[in-house]
Formats: C-alpha cells, sequence, structure tokens
C-alpha cells in the first residue's frame, strides 16, 4: 500500500514465475496533504477522509487474506508535524503498520515498480515520479535485472504543495494563469538546479544520435497521455507502456496553463478532482523536459505499489524494510 499526499493506493497480487497476478485493487483520492504547505500539519478533514480510505483497505487485507504486506506513506507523512502520531493512530485503529519511508527509497520504490516499461537503447536514462507532495527524479543506467540508480534528487514539489504555493486569483484571466504557471515552473527549475549541473554530463545525445530516454509514472502523465490518444475515458490498458512525443506533451501543457478550471473540468480523463491539480503537474513536467530533454516520454501506470510487490517477491528489502503481517479483525 501507498499512502501518498493525494491517493490512497493499494495493490493485492499472487506470484507468478517472475511477475504476479493481480487478485485486487483500491484507489482513492484522500488529499492527505491538503493544507500542508502553509500548516505544517495534517489537518483534521484530510485525516478522516484518510482513515475512511484506510479502513477499506484494511477490510480488503482481511477479506483477501493477505499473508505479507508492506505499507508505505510519502512526503505528507514525512513534513507533517503530526505525522507520527496519525501513523500510529492508523495502527490502532486499523491495524496497518506504515512505514514513514525516504525520499530515497521512495524512488528506489519507483524504479523497481516500472523499470520493465523501459525503452532499448544505449546511455543513461531518466525515471521520474511525480507526486502530491513531492517529486524524485532517478537517473539510472539499465542493467541485465535491475536498474543501477547512478543519481537520484526530490524536491518538495508535488501537484498539492505546489498549487497550494501559487493558488489562483479569483477572477483569474489568461493571462494572470500564464503569468502563474511560469512562476510554477520557475520554482521547480531552481530546485533542480543543482542537480541539472550534475546531470549535464549525461545529458548530450550520444555518438550514435541517439537522444536521451525518459519513463514517468505519475497521474500527471497517464492523464496528459489520456488527452493525447483522445480517450473518452481513462483506460490503463492503452496507457501503461505508451511512448508518446514529447513535444505532444508540452503542446497539451500549454493549453492546459491558460484553460479555465471549467474547461479543464470538462475535458475526458481530468474531471473534477485533477482540474486544478493538473496544472502544477505540467508545470512539473514541462521542467523535467527541460532538464532532460527527451524527444520522447515513456507512459507507466505503476510506481511504488508494484516496487512494493517486487521487493517482496524477490526478498529484497532495504535495511529499514519490515513487511508485516496483515491487520487482525477488529
Amino acid at each position: 500500500m501507498d499512502l501518498g499526499t493525494n491517493n490512497c493506493r493499494l495493490l493485492i497480487a499472487r506470484p507468478s514465475g517472475e511477475n504476479f497476478v493481480v487478485i485486487d485493487a483500491f484507489s482513492r483520492v484522500v488529499r492527505l496533504g491538503e493544507g500542508l504547505a502553509h500548516t505544517g500539519r495534517l489537518s483534521d478533514a484530510a485525516m478522516e477522509r484518510t482513515m475512511a480510505a484506510l479502513h477499506v483497505c484494511a477490510d480488503k487485507l482481511r477479506r483477501r487474506n493477505v499473508h505479507l504486506a508492506r505499507s508505505v506513506a510519502t512526503e505528507a507523512c514525512r513534513r507533517a508535524e503530526n505525522g507520527p502520531a496519525f501513523i500510529e493512530r492508523v495502527r490502532e485503529e486499523t491495524g496497518i503498520a506504515l512505514d514513514i519511508i525516504s525520499a530515497q527509497e521512495e524512488a528506489r520504490l519507483a524504479v523497481l515498480g516500472c523499470h520493465v516499461l523501459l525503452e532499448q537503447g544505449e546511455g543513461p536514462m531518466m525515471i521520474f515520479d511525480i507526486g502530491g507532495g513531492s517529486t524524485e527524479l532517478v537517473l539510472i543506467e539499465t542493467g541485465d535485472v535491475v536498474p543501477r540508480i547512478m543519481d537520484w534528487q526530490s524536491v518538495p514539489w508535488g501537484v498539492v504543495s505546489l498549487t497550494e504555493s501559487f493558488p489562483p486569483a479569483q477572477d483569474e484571466d489568461d493571462a494572470d494563469r500564464l503569468a502563474r504557471y511560469r512562476q510554477m515552473r520557475h520554482a521547480v527549475h531552481h530546485s533542480f538546479r543543482e542537480f541539472s549541473q550534475r546531470l549535464q554530463p549525461f545529458r548530450a545525445r550520444g555518438a550514435d544520435g541517439e537522444a536521451p530516454r525518459l519513463l514517468g509514472t505519475s497521474g500527471t502523465v497517464t492523464t496528459l497521455a489520456s488527452l493525447h490518444l483522445e480517450l473518452p475515458q481513462y483506460d490503463r490498458r492503452a496507457v501503461d507502456g505508451l511512448i508518446v512525443p514529447s513535444d505532444a506533451m508540452r503542446d497539451i501543457a500549454d493549453m492546459l496553463s491558460t484553460a479555465s478550471p471549467e474547461k479543464r473540468q470538462e475535458l475526458p480523463c481530468i474531471g473534477r478532482d485533477r482540474a486544478e491539480l493538473v496544472v502544477a503537474g505540467c508545470a512539473i513536467l514541462e521542467t523535467i523536459l527541460d532538464l532532460w530533454p527527451a524527444d520522447r516520454l515513456g507512459v507507466a501506470d505503476r510506481g511504488i505499489r508494484e516496487g512494493i510487490l517486487r521487493s517482496l517477491m524477490a526478498g529484497v528489502l532495504s535495511p529499514q524494510d519490515e513487511p508485516t503481517r496483515p491487520p487482525r479483525p477488529l
């Protein structure tokens, strides 16, 4: 289970050879990090929304007779003053033992979860994960089984934290929206400035003219990929593993950056929940494309949860990782 700043996601699977078969899944927008950028705390309303989702997860774990589980919490619980107290409340009320993982561990799990979608090619490749409260970029070198992490960076800008730090003004027009979008882009670019300097030796095209390779896992990239395909509703089978021209993603980001909230809500695969957050996601994505100028972008509808499952299956856990037994009936 992955409890993020914006979503609570659960995946239950059964090993099948080197892969796994999904038995049950759950995803709900809980907005756990709502208001965190201003208060430094998880709000009562956000915690109640999240607890409701976690009770659903606990029930699924019991009904599916799960015998080995790992549940992680990311940026919202890392940053919140009352994060540890909330984790203890979750354990007491649901039996779920959440582990607040580091940004480095978050990056590692994301790579484990989606590296099977890497494009074939030579030279370093970048994987990124745009979350609700943070964004991770991981420079990898492909290997025989699992890629080797060469460098990585996490910044405290995700779709929720960036949106709350640059809120829209009342009666915003297109010019105002564009100005706010540029402020978002500048903030994210500044956060990645040192990492960008470290990437300089790896950014150039290879001797054969091959462009840098890029793979993204997040609601932002899957949403924009859906718009690129003009899907009437989201279809994971059409999106997961898709390769999209980077310029096409930039064009969609440009359109969304000045579109009114009402227009964004009307677009398929966005709706009310993502209408405001998707703009911040676009700002982060475009900044990543500036840092790592790939001609094409790979899209992954998989990430931390799949990385956890693969770790459990392989018995490969980092020192702080402790799998837990599922919650007992309360």
